[in-house]
């Protein structure tokens, strides 16, 4: 079942990119954690991560990009760059949102420890991966001796005006077995009361987010013998509703070597921007990227299948 032959029957047209308004940047591959989720592999093992030219022609592009709206910081442990400080910084000088996708174990690890201030200073939105409250399955799909770190990581951010407070903290959900998130206001219903009952913690929304059938969750699923059925799921589940507001239609993806990508599970699949392949050196704004066809493939059904999944959770 090809995804762009189901959305052209559906929608009667293939995939577009309206406009810019958040550019995504994948600052490295580097991270403390090993997740067995992750659509980029990272691991502490990992050493790509953007340079010190990289990170400067992202700062000039936003400066010459008036369409974009946020910088959106992910890695691996995007904190783990050394030029993260940096871009939240000047992201901040230039009146963008700056979001940080945080692991919250990143606090604990040595030579990170400050970062919760170092965050609060700079007002930088956090968008925190908490895939359960309860421990068993926080720590099943995570790895052992994450969830109290998790726990007393949001405790931080919560003493220093995040969730409660006028910063905003928001949790990301990942299905721990193969199937669709539940539903997302229902969800976010259960971790508000059992992680204010438990642990006195608030905060703003909760993400439900389709784990991608890519890179070390595919292998899992196919070890598994269960990745055909995945894939078969999502396709069987897809949602044209979901359509207009999918992550890729205002958002661009940048990898560690400058490359531009029509979304991150694109990135590290090693599609390009489509049509064509052009890094940021290729264009004098990021606004000269509206109106260009999306590059799909079969696990776009991931992000329409549904309720949809994005970068901000459930579209439908």
């Amino acid at each position: 079942m090809r995804f762009d032959t189901t959305l052209t029957a559906a929608t009667g047209a293939p995939l577009r990119r309206s406009f810019v308004r958040r550019l995504q940047v994948n600052l490295t591959a580097r991270c403390n954690l090993a997740c067995h989720h992750c659509h980029v592999e990272s691991s502490p093992r990992r050493t790509e991560g953007i340079d010190a030219r990289v990170a400067g022609r992202i700062v000039w592009l936003l400066a010459h990009s008036p369409g974009v709206r946020c910088l959106d910081l992910t890695g691996g442990a995007p904190e783990m760059s050394p030029h993260f400080r940096a871009l939240v910084e000047a992201g901040g000088r230039l009146g963008l949102e700056v979001i940080d996708r945080c692991n919250l174990t990143i606090f604990q690890v040595p030579g990170y420890s400050e970062l919760p201030e170092f965050l609060a200073r700079n007002g930088v939105s956090v968008i925190a991966s908490l895939p359960c409250y309860t421990k068993e399955n926080v720590e099943a799909q995570r790895g052992r001796q994450v969830f109290e770190p998790s726990i007393r990581g949001l405790q931080r951010l919560n003493a220093l005006g995040y969730g409660a407070g006028e910063l905003p903290l928001d949790l990301v959900y990942n299905p721990v077995t193969a199937e669709l998130p539940p539903d997302q206001g229902e969800l976010e219903a259960r971790y508000r009361k059992e992680l204010r009952d438990r642990f006195g913690i608030e905060f703003r929304c909760l993400y439900a987010i389709t784990n991608m059938p890519i890179r070390r969750y595919a292998q899992a699923l196919e070890r598994a013998g269960r990745l055909e059925d995945y894939h078969s799921l999502l396709a069987q589940s897809f949602n044209p509703d979901t359509v207009p507001g999918l992550m890729c239609t205002d958002l661009v993806s940048v990898g560690y070597d400058g490359r531009l990508h029509d979304c991150d599970f694109n990135q590290q699949l090693g599609m390009p921007l489509g049509p064509g392949r052009l890094d940021l050196w290729e264009i004098e704004s990021l606004d000269e990227l509206a109106g260009r066809r999306i590059a799909t493939d079969r696990h776009c059904f991931g992000c329409t299948a549904g309720a949809g999944s994005s970068c901000g959770g459930a579209i439908a």
